[in-house]
């Protein structure tokens, strides 16, 4: 018989050539990222072919909801893979929160606001228009431990369908636990994802055309300060003659790490910004959130697929997202 010293060392090894032997050689896989991924981890597709993937964000029960916004749809993912309709008829529901009540929250753009939306018969309204003016694209939002929250609105831009839409009014937005509204930044070329720091000292916004994740000091009435560059991108090229980063959603782990959905994948950085490295995907991400009973489990929304990553890390346990 081997000794034991001996056997300890085989026993990973031996793990790890069979876990490679069943890994095909065109499945996505994580790269090591040390205190995030482990190396050669499979990325599992759990499904392609939504209507529109964005909003993700963890339940209690180690589920994933996510928005088809095109479909005005949120989808359930259960931990054990199973797709499912949670909730239709969502004014096109694109990013998700819940609070402390256990309601889900939702900018929404076909008619665009942000509110509740779930439990049914108990939606409402906490903000459709700023200074009289209509919003344009609410995208994402972030819920504080004192109630209030932040959202941004991307605002209009040029598309095949409408390629002269109205002048664009994007901006950073905060709501503050009385619902008094206030725009608290508006100079983001195109707001896209925000998230708070685990000591909700840090709001983190991307900017989808910029070079980067932009980060601000909170104060504290909830308004922001000392905008910088936090991190700068990989994802940032040049398409079609239009510089972007791709930068849209964005998740914390309990680390503080910050993780940006971009045009080369998920950017990882440290709570300095520092790069940390890159999870490549098939489709271009547009979205994450960590979910399960561990929240061990990042979840990446893009381009129509839905994709389960195991990590080493884990998600930040004080909000859904």
């Amino acid at each position: 018989m081997l000794p034991k010293k001996i056997l300890n060392k085989l026993v990973p090894l031996i793990s790890t050539i069979a876990f490679s032997a069943s890994v095909q050689a065109d499945d996505p896989v994580t790269p090591a990222i040390p205190g995030v991924s482990a190396g050669g981890v499979v990325i599992e597709l759990i499904k392609d072919g939504f209507n529109g993937t964005e909003g993700p964000v963890g339940l209690v029960d180690g589920s994933l909801l996510f928005t088809e916004t095109n479909a005005k749809r949120i989808v359930r993912i259960g931990p054990d893979n199973t797709v499912s309709t949670y909730l239709e008829n969502t004014n096109g529901a694109n990013g998700l929160g819940v609070n402390a009540k256990g309601e889900l929250i939702a900018v929404q753009v076909a008619n665009p606001r942000v509110g509740v939306i779930y439990p049914q018969g108990q939606e409402k309204n906490l903000a459709e228009n700023f200074e009289g003016q209509p919003f344009q694209r609410p995208n994402d939002l972030v819920l504080a431990g004192n109630g209030s929250l932040y959202f941004t609105d991307s605002g209009t831009r040029p598309t095949k369908e409408n390629p002269n839409p109205p002048a664009s009014k994007p901006g950073l937005f905060h709501i503050a636990p009385d619902g008094t509204l206030k725009r608290i930044a508006n100079d983001i070329e195109r707001p896209n994802g925000v998230q708070l720091s685990p000591d909700e000292k840090v709001l983190y916004v991307t900017n989808t055309l910029g070079e980067h994740v932009l980060a601000y000091d909170i104060a504290a009435d909830g308004s922001v300060q000392n905008r910088r560059n936090f991190a700068k991108l990989e994802g940032w090229k040049n398409t079609e003659n239009v510089w972007s980063s791709g930068a849209d959603g964005l998740a914390v782990d309990a680390e503080g790490r910050v993780y940006v959905a971009s045009n080369a994948g998920i950017e990882v950085f440290s709570n300095k910004g520092e790069a940390l490295g890159v999870i490549s995907l098939p489709k271009k991400p547009q979205n994450l959130a960590f979910a399960g009973k561990d929240k061990k489990t990042l979840y990446v929304v893009g381009r129509g697929a839905a994709y389960k990553i195991p990590l080493l890390a884990a998600g930040f346990a004080g909000r859904a997202k």
